[in-house]
């Protein structure tokens, strides 16, 4: 169910980090469309204003009468037809040669465009036509300054429309320079192509990557949920285990019909056995839960690492001695370290490895507690001579409930939260806990926590 839960979600991520990348991608072709469209159209207003403004400079000076054409659109334009006359594509086509060399209107530049040149009155009728004529180009009235037109086979062609005036200020009519659009739209077709291939290849790409990253990004959510469901599970065990104690303590007893004054004090003592464990289990939860939050209650304020430590041998050594065990302190720092922190909460921290230094190191070994200095940090090593971690087992042991094999059992005791509360404290107090440890040879726990400098 959690596997097909969350390879649903992924799914569900990448479906929509690929619509939305479509989308953006559909977009921006988009722009880069409407851009290539416009830059070339301004290209080509550039290229008729040019032809347009030269014949203009030339041709209007000329001018006499509306609608007349002077000798000059000859000189100019050999091969200039009238409307109403007919001439030959060919004789169209070796003329221009002469427009090249003899009036430079089109350049070298422009010499392969398909140009062609229309004069019409002040009505727009049209007078005479003027280089590549278009097929069948449709012989339009509008006079628009820039308009495009097309012709009979669907070519487009961009049209420029500039008036001209006689000497006296009157309208002759209108010269209209045109320009084949044909390499523009074989352009945009290509546009139109890569864009129509590339886009569902780029979502593809896009989806299969995302479905990628959302693994990846699942993957912490994925873990923590496990934990989650993990530590509930053993939650429940070690509170069912005490619970079902005392409900089998209770059973025995009404099951009895008659109960001495010393049966029942032992029934009540393990009773309350029952009820501490707990209630120490619901503490740890708790603390754990705060410190996770940090909403645990902290009192800092100077605290001596020296004096707590000689309290932790104060309180252990009973412990240790009948245990057979050393226990001692190793100072290697020869003035003073403080810190800044809560004083119950750091005697927790260093209780909770004592404690389980002394729980898994056999009658005859030793236990020590070594405090240094070191790049101004406080470093608090506790060393034993214990059964030692197994190396794949190290990076777990501060998981919540967890222990290591049959040695870590809870034959024991304990709730499998002392190391998790332990390095939940340290992370409060800005600082970490490291272990080295031999399967078999003993563990070394290093705490290490950041010093402040007490005035004298």
């Amino acid at each position: 169910m959690q596997i097909r839960l969350f390879n649903k979600t992924r799914w569900r991520l990448a479906a929509w980090y690929a619509l939305v990348m479509a989308l953006i991608l559909s977009l921006c072709g988009f722009v880069v469309y409407q851009v290539m469209i416009q830059t070339f159209l301004v290209s080509i207003n550039q290229e008729l204003e040019s032809v347009a403004g030269t014949l203009h400079s030339v041709i209007e000076p000329s001018l006499k009468k509306p609608g007349r054409l002077e000798p000059v659109f000859q000189i100019v334009l050999p091969n200039l037809c009238l409307a109403n006359s007919t001439c030959s594509q060919q004789e169209s086509f070796s003329h221009q040669k002469n427009l090249h060399t003899e009036h430079g209107i089109f350049s070298n530049h422009n010499k392969d465009r398909r140009y062609y040149i229309r004069f019409t009155d002040n009505v727009g009728n049209l007078i005479a036509v003027a280089g590549f004529l278009p097929n069948e180009l449709p012989q339009t009235k509008q006079t628009k300054l820039w308009q495009t037109v097309v012709d009979s086979q669907g070519n487009r062609y961009g049209q420029k429309s500039i008036p001209l005036y006689t000497t006296k200020n009157q309208t002759w009519g209108y010269i209209q320079v045109g320009r084949s659009l044909k390499d523009l739209d074989n352009r945009l077709n290509k546009l139109k192509l890569i864009v129509a291939l590339g886009l569902p290849i780029m979502v593809i790409l896009v989806g299969s990557s995302s479905l990628w990253l959302a693994g990846l990004a699942m993957r912490p959510i994925n873990k923590s949920y496990t934990q989650m469901q993990q530590f509930t599970s053993d939650a429940s065990h070690e509170l069912r285990t005490p619970l079902a104690a005392i409900n089998a303590t209770v059973e025995s007893v009404l099951d009895l019909e008659y109960l001495s004054e010393k049966e029942a004090r032992e029934t009540l003592a393990s009773i309350q056995r029952q009820n501490f464990r707990l209630t120490q289990l619901v503490q740890d939860l708790l603390l754990l839960s705060r410190l996770d939050q940090r909403t645990q209650a902290t009192r800092k304020q100077p605290c001596c690492i020296n004096i707590l430590i000689n309290d932790l041998i104060e309180e252990f050594s009973d412990l240790a001695s009948a245990a057979g065990l050393q226990l001692a302190p190793l100072f290697q720092s020869h003035q003073p370290l403080y810190l800044m922190g809560d004083e119950d909460q750091l005697l927790r921290l260093f209780s909770n490895l004592v404690a389980n230094a002394i729980k898994y190191t056999p009658a005859g070994g030793y236990v020590n507690i070594i405090l240094r200095r070191s790049n101004g940090d406080a470093v608090i090593e506790v060393q034993d001579t214990g059964i030692g971690i197994a190396l794949q087992e190290v990076p777990r042991i501060f998981d919540r409930f967890y222990r290591v094999d049959c040695d870590r059992s809870r034959s024991k005791g304990g709730s499998g939260l002392g190391l998790a509360i332990a390095n939940a404290i340290a992370k409060a107090h800005n600082g970490k806990i490291e272990v080295r440890s031999q399967y078999g040879k003993g563990s070394t726990f290093i705490v290490i926590l950041p010093t402040i400098v007490v005035p004298s």
